[in-house]
């Protein structure tokens, strides 16, 4: 596999960043970078991002998690931040990415996680419950959605994704326009992204430190091609795989809690549809963040990591 290793020196000095890089060797000889912070063997908390940011996004909720007595492990998806780029677009299929990720865990040896996701975090981290069953005890959903166009999400989403009676799907203009843009930017900029969905004035060296594993066009495989892959049709990949993971979540009885921001339309709905689909999650304390938008680890990083650590606490976590 031909890939691309995103200079060092990009990532020197980042704002709010000092972990020390680790590294798991995948085959094809990729490697996928990662932080690993807190007590070694303290309950473990799995970080997971998704498009275009990386474990960078985390950095508050790292810090506040270590600050609790936790250990928090936060990987960057192939494709992203300092792990290795392939350079073909076909690469970063859906099955390669939870594929990926579950080699990460059987590196690692992770099992009994608290598994925290956002956005594509949810496709590829909650598929881990059939991909290696065991890794994972607890779970924070964090504006995130596991898309199938199933007829029954009619009315519940408000960027509405939904089959009809006779066969045609809905799909909200602002998830096909969001599609767009991810190919017709050039060149691409995730801290754009970044930035038109948070609520903070975020400062340059910030935005900056988002661009930064992205040097040019060759490495910006991923963040291009997942936009394409999400479960707008139920024939999709990432559909199919979506209701094999849902198939897990709808026996899932251990402690499930949702964290969606107030501030995210791209996905209001979802927590509601997970609250009530998953039974880990009908008699957990379920938490609405304030003042945050789709890239709630930003604006409200330290609160996220406080809901992280208290579901840990009183379920039986260290």
């Amino acid at each position: 596999m031909e890939f691309v290793r995103t200079p060092g020196h990009r990532f020197t000095g980042l704002p709010g960043f000092p972990f020390e890089p680790r590294w798991v060797d995948l085959p094809d000889g990729l490697r996928m970078h990662y932080v690993d912070e807190g007590p070694a063997r303290a309950e473990t908390v799995l970080l997971v991002h998704g498009q275009p940011t990386w474990s960078y996004l985390y950095r508050a909720v790292v810090a506040g998690l270590a600050g609790r007595g936790l250990r928090a492990v936060a990987p960057d998806l192939v494709g992203f931040g300092r792990s290795d780029k392939p350079v073909s677009r076909t690469a970063h299929s859906v099955p390669a990415h939870v594929d990926w990720l579950a080699l990460f865990c059987e590196s690692l040896g992770l099992d009994g996680v608290t598994l925290v996701v956002q956005d594509w975090g949810g496709p590829f981290g909650l598929a881990l419950l059939h991909a290696r069953p065991g890794t994972v005890r607890r779970v924070v959903a964090a504006n995130t959605v596991l898309h199938t166009a199933g007829a029954e999400l009619e009315g519940r989403l408000t960027w509405a994704c939904h089959a009809g009676p006779d066969g045609t799907v809905t799909v909200a203009q602002e998830l096909l326009d969001y599609q767009r843009l991810t190919q017709e930017l050039c060149p691409l900029r995730p801290s754009l992204f970044v930035q038109g969905a948070t609520t903070s004035a975020l400062p340059d060296e910030v935005l900056a430190a988002y661009d930064a594993p992205f040097p040019d066009e060759v490495s910006c495989a991923g963040p291009r091609q997942l936009p394409l892959l999400m479960g707008l049709t139920p024939s999709s990949a990432c559909a199919r795989l979506n209701r094999r993971t849902w198939a897990e979540l709808e026996r899932f009885e251990g402690p499930f809690v949702t964290a969606f921001s107030d501030g995210d339309p791209a996905t209001r709905g979802w927590d509601d549809v997970l609250q009530r689909m998953v039974p880990g999650g009908r008699e957990q304390e379920h938490t609405t963040i304030t003042g945050a938008g789709h890239f709630l680890q930003e604006d409200k990083g330290h609160e996220l990591a406080g809901v992280v650590a208290d579901l840990v606490d009183r379920t039986g976590g260290t």
